[in-house]
Formats: structure tokens, C-alpha cells, sequence
């Protein structure tokens, strides 16, 4: 395994604070199809990958994940796009597949110079009824659920150094 990959995985980590200034086209392009490139079960390709810059779209996305929240500051840490992963509910693993995605993502984000960080409620934000009329302005097929999201944009600062790794994460049986 090539050493600069396994530094990208190392020194991956979520993005709490971002710049206002918007991701170009060809970042954003360059994301979303390291997403498409996720192992997915049989194959099937079953996730939907919904990317949001709209500032008002946002500030809704906003607003319904921080009232599951409890919470009035938003959830997306105001990152200038949001990124929204969606599946079949009735596909064989939905959310194995949709968190495949998602990674993928991360890494290739962090990889080109991007923060990012995984955001949760998907799954409960759109089972709403808004949840359900946002999925239909979009263009998305009936039966699908929230996944999970990601915060995305340029970091403003630095990121925390990583914890240092429990003992005992891994064993090798043989």
C-alpha cells in the first residue's frame, strides 16, 4: 500500500470550523465521484448522493437537523455545502452502503485540501414530511432514507493532532 494514501487516512479528521469561501465545481466534482466509487452491496450502486450549495436550502437542512438536535446553532458547523447521501430502504445495507460513501468522501476531500465531517439525523430528517418534500424537489425516487451527510468547505485552522490509537484495537487470529 502506497505510504501517501495510508498518511491520508492518518491524518483525516472532522472539520468543525470552515472558511464561508464556497468549494469550486472541480472539488466538489472530484467528492462526489470518489462516492460513486464505493463498495456497495451486490453492486447495485443503491445510494444517491445529493449535494447542496443553495444557501437557503441550507439554512433548512439547518434548521430541521438542529430542531432533532435540540439544539439552535447549526449542526453543519456553517459549512459552505452540505453533502447528503440517501438509500433504497429497502436495499440489502443501506446504511453499510450509504457509510461507504460517505468515507470515500472524506478521504478524497482531505485529500485534495478540504475539510469535512460526518453529520448525523439524516435518517430522521427526512423521515419528516419536509424530509419527504425536499427528497421529492429533488428529483429523488419514493422509499429512500437519510444515511448520514457531510459538512464540506476549506478549513479555518488547523486540525487537532490524532488521539493516539487504543490498545488492543486489532487482533490477528491465525
Amino acid at each position: 500500500m502506497e505510504q501517501k494514501f495510508l498518511e491520508i487516512i492518518k491524518t483525516r479528521r472532522s472539520c468543525r470550523k470552515f472558511s464561508p469561501k464556497q468549494i469550486t465545481d472541480e472539488e466538489l466534482n472530484a467528492v462526489l465521484e470518489a462516492g460513486t466509487y464505493a463498495p456497495t452491496s451486490r453492486g447495485l450502486q443503491s445510494p444517491f448522493i445529493v449535494a447542496v450549495q443553495n444557501e437557503e436550502q441550507r439554512k433548512v437542512l439547518a434548521s430541521m437537523n438542529a430542531e432533532i438536535m435540540g439544539v439552535t446553532s447549526n449542526p453543519y458547523y456553517d459549512a459552505p455545502t452540505y453533502v447528503l447521501v440517501f438509500a433504497p430502504a429497502d436495499a440489502h445495507n443501506p446504511v453499510q452502503d450509504g457509510s461507504c460513501v460517505l468515507e470515500n468522501m472524506m478521504l478524497a476531500a482531505h485529500a485534495i485540501g478540504l475539510g469535512s465531517c460526518w453529520i448525523h439525523r439524516e435518517r430522521e430528517m427526512f423521515a419528516t414530511e419536509k424530509g419527504r418534500e425536499l427528497m421529492e424537489d429533488w428529483g429523488l425516487p419514493d422509499g429512500l432514507m437519510g444515511i448520514g451527510a457531510l459538512a464540506l468547505g476549506y478549513p479555518d485552522g488547523e486540525p487537532s493532532p490524532a488521539k493516539a490509537r487504543k490498545e488492543g484495537y486489532s487482533r490477528v487470529i491465525r
